[in-house]
């Protein structure tokens, strides 16, 4: 075997225990930066934690979540998401945290809504992959229940769709579609204002087929005068 050959066979086995060190250190690392411990290493990180564990995702069917189950996508097949969500959001986070005072809940509480709109609009991006880990073909009995979860196959619903507020302190709603449309934060109406709003539109109605009513009988009277 001649120089350049040995020599080409140890940078082959030098790059591969490269590679396999890299691998390791991406894994590792992702791992390492999942864990609740270092999710809540952020102060404020302790006020949703315990919403957590106040919750009833927690401790039902003997299943204790952490953050991660929810907020960073598992698995193999969506190992990139989860790297993303850490390069991205963990950055982004990390950035908030130093320029805001989340020294008490009050004050958390004045940023909680758009925290919480982030996170759904994560989920909406991942068609709630986290949900689906373990909410896997859900069966909703009731026929409303049922016609709502149709609109996944019709109209691209994801759970967080309607499925909000069922962790951590409630918040307003938020209508992802209309959101990711107009490139903003959009509320979704209340359920009074839904009825409030339909209503006034039936009387709208009504007060046009009335006032058609009205002239019509106007018409009448004046053909009969004549």
């Amino acid at each position: 075997m001649t120089a350049l050959q040995k020599g080409s066979i140890g940078s082959l086995l030098i790059g591969g225990l490269l590679g396999i060190v890299l691998v390791a250190v991406v894994f590792g690392g992702e791992a390492a930066l999942s864990t609740e411990g270092f999710c809540t290493s952020c102060h404020s990180m302790a006020y949703p934690q315990e919403e957590l564990k106040q919750s009833s995702h927690y401790g039902a069917l003997g299943v204790n979540p952490g953050c991660k189950d929810c907020h960073i996508p598992q698995g193999f097949e969506n190992f990139h998401l989860a790297v993303a969500t850490h390069i991205v959001d963990g950055a982004r986070e990390l950035y908030l945290e130093l320029v805001n005072d989340y020294s008490t809940l009050e004050k958390f509480n004045e940023r909680r809504l758009i925290m919480a709109h982030d996170a759904r609009m994560n989920l909406k991006k991942w068609d709630s992959i986290t949900c689906k880990t373990c909410h896997k073909n859900p069966q909703p009995p009731g026929e409303s229940a049922q016609a709502e979860h149709k609109k996944m196959q019709t109209e691209g619903a994801t759970c967080i769709d309607c499925h909000q507020n069922l962790v951590h302190a409630e918040v307003p709603m938020t209508d992802l579609n209309a959101s990711r449309a107009a490139g903003k934060m959009v509320l979704k109406p209340e359920e009074g204002e839904e009825d409030t709003e339909e209503e006034d539109d039936e009387e709208e109605g009504s007060g046009e087929e009335a006032k058609g009513e009205d002239s019509a009988e106007e018409d009448s009277a004046d053909e009969d005068d004549d």
